[in-house]
């Protein structure tokens, strides 16, 4: 690989956010470069969820890497949510006439990957040591060491794509940012298995012993989540075990459709609301988890990185063709309208469904009477199928 000396548009984190922005800017003729810590085989390791938007979707048939999703991807019309008095159906289709998509994030990031190799637009993996420069002027700079080399990138803007814990946000001056933030009082703890799903859609549950999850991967591979403590550890949680207390957390119909097998995959994961602001500083834009993430319950992580990159696609082409910079200055704004949005809705499913320790009985009377609600009102119904198929962009 040859080492770039400059180049437009240098991304940080070759994630999906980044890749998608990589790809879109390559498609559109602008040069672009991608920085990443780890390698390839790191980054696909990462397991994640993959609830598609149909945004989403036209921005990856866009990018030229949607046939695989088409032709494997599973359409799903509705969810269900199970409480104490059964199984209710959130009809998608006829509350909105749309739909959602499930891929795995992972096929997502391959697919953007193997694009990118074959268009043989540059992916710097294994980038050590990333610092960003010059991004309050007008000549960003990145530095990196490669192989114990040191490089330097110049470029026109920096687009932080690098997640939560990347660089990006953190080189932002101190009082340049604002962040929001709450961590709640428990994780999930998820189990991946070659098996078939329980369901044809997603079973979401509200249960006296703790939330639950029924998802899925394609036709043989299940997912499976269980709310938890903070302080539970993975190997404290045998394969049996797992399969017991979510035995416990299902209505006996779906119980009776659960086919139980050896985990391939098992993790804990806390849940945190988060959002940084403003997402530009000079050339600087931050994009995906860099900016805010979402509990996972409403399914948004993945498709607001993608809102975040339609952006700041459509701002940086305007830049280049048209010598605009009037959609870069708005890009903050218009891209916050649409996380606090999907915040409030990630927020409100979360706690609709989990056992919160501080509710007590009261919290609990609340959580059934709001249920109790959405299933008699066709407006409450459609309300949230609204926001679960994603709000325009």
């Amino acid at each position: 690989m040859n080492t770039p000396t400059r180049t437009q548009v240098a991304i940080v984190g070759a994630g999906p956010s980044g890749l998608l922005l990589g790809q879109l800017l390559h498609r559109a003729g602008i040069d672009n470069v991608i920085l990443e810590r780890h390698t390839g085989e790191y980054v696909l390791g990462r397991i994640r969820a993959g609830v598609l938007e149909q945004g989403a979707v036209r921005m990856l048939d866009e990018a030229g890497v949607g046939a695989r999703l088409h032709s494997e991807g599973l359409v799903h019309r509705g969810i269900e949510i199970g409480w104490a008095r059964g199984r209710e159906r959130v009809d998608f289709d006829a509350l909105t006439g749309n739909s959602v998509v499930v891929y795995g994030q992972t096929e997502v990031t391959r697919d953007l990957m193997a694009a990118r190799a074959a268009s043989g637009a540059v992916t710097v993996y294994e980038a050590a040591d990333v610092s960003v420069h010059g991004f309050d002027g007008t000549r960003p700079m990145l530095r990196y060491t490669r192989g114990g080399k040191a490089h330097e990138l110049p470029c026109d803007f920096v687009a932080g794509c690098d997640g939560y814990h990347g660089i990006c946000r953190k080189s932002v001056p101190p009082g340049a940012l604002m962040t929001y933030e709450r961590e709640y009082p428990f994780g999930w703890l998820g189990l991946l298995s070659e098996t078939p799903p329980v369901s044809d859609e997603l079973i979401y549950v509200r249960h006296e012993r703790g939330f639950a999850l029924c998802s899925m991967r394609s036709h043989t591979r299940s997912r499976y989540y269980l709310q938890c403590s903070l302080s539970e550890r993975v190997e404290d949680w045998p394969d049996d075990r797992f399969w017991e207390e979510l035995e416990k957390r299902l209505d006996t119909r779906t119980v009776a459709n659960l086919v139980t097998g050896p985990s391939i995959e098992k993790s804990i994961a806390p849940l945190r609301s988060f959002v940084a602001e403003p997402m530009r500083f000079g050339r600087l834009f931050l994009a995906g988890d860099a900016a805010h993430i979402v509990p996972p319950t409403g399914a948004k992580g993945l498709n607001l990185a993608a809102s975040d990159v339609r952006y700041l696609f459509d701002a940086l082409v305007e830049h280049y063709k048209d010598g605009s910079s009037a959609a870069l200055d708005a890009y903050s704004e218009r891209a916050l309208k649409r996380i606090w949005k999907a915040e409030r809705f990630s927020w409100w499913m979360t706690t609709l469904l989990h056992r919160f320790p501080d509710h007590g009985p009261f919290g609990a009377k609340i959580q059934e009477a709001e249920l109790d609600y959405l299933f008699s009102s066709n407006a409450a119904m459609a309300s949230l199928a609204e926001n679960y198929v994603g709000l325009p962009y």
